[in-house]
């Protein structure tokens, strides 16, 4: 992997993102155009059939 790709996946990173946002050092739209640009991997995704409660009661 390049240098400058891998700087700019970690830039993008969703631990460093919200960070670099919050400071201006990156846009919504920036990261807007990212999320876009990503491929649809939905295809590869696997499911374990175990449903996990999400924590939430309802009376």
């Amino acid at each position: 992997m390049r240098l400058s790709r891998a700087l700019n996946d970690k830039k993008l990173d969703l631990r460093l993102r919200d960070k670099l946002v919050h400071e201006g050092k990156m846009t919504h739209k920036e990261v807007e155009e990212y999320l876009k640009s990503l491929p649809d991997d939905s295809s590869n995704a696997t499911t374990t059939g175990k449903v996990e409660d999400g924590g939430s009661q309802h009376d």
